[in-house]
């Protein structure tokens, strides 16, 4: 397989991945062309290595500044605004996971705190059956939540190898 093969192969899987786990397809895709980019690209040469529109361009871009993936580079001399893509997978990984934790899981924590708080009757099969479902999903969500902590706070090596004690 030649490299330029390769590289469309994998911005094509980066691309399905991101997609199946909720992400944009074209954000998974750009994000997968500039991780694999030596040097920073232009918004045009984003477009045109991708096949896509300009809007398209700069809202992904956008999106991908706000979850913290990509940044913005000026090059002195030039008006021209080059992007770059974070190339060490742990940081990225963290800053997924810091931004999933920020727009998904603690909103759902949020809820389930008010939810776990609403009064009735304990003699209720009802009123039984959602507080318990609601209490259990709530001490999940935390746990998940202490997990990503670690995550967050721990280097690589450590987290890891805490993880893999848990498998053994």
């Amino acid at each position: 397989m030649e490299l330029t093969e390769a590289r469309q192969k994998f911005i094509e899987a980066w691309g399905k991945l991101g997609s199946e786990w909720g992400i944009n397809r074209t954000m998974a895709q750009v994000h997968a062309l500039l991780l694999i980019s030596p040097e920073a690209l232009t918004t045009e040469e984003i477009m045109e290595q991708l096949s896509i529109s300009r809007g398209n361009a700069n809202m992904t871009l956008r999106d991908l500044i706000g979850w913290g993936l990509v940044e913005k580079q000026h090059k002195p001399g030039e008006r021209k605004e080059y992007f770059f893509a974070e190339k060490d997978v742990w940081v990225i990984a963290r800053q997924v996971a810091k931004e999933r934790r920020k727009r998904e899981l603690e909103p759902v924590i949020k809820i389930l705190d008010e939810l776990s708080k609403v009064q009735g009757d304990a003699k209720d099969p009802t009123y039984k059956n959602f507080h318990k479902s609601v209490t259990d999903i709530n001490k999940l969500a935390k746990n998940v939540d202490k997990t990503f902590d670690a995550m967050l706070k721990a280097d690589e090596s450590w987290f890891w190898g805490s993880i893999l004690k848990v498998f053994k």
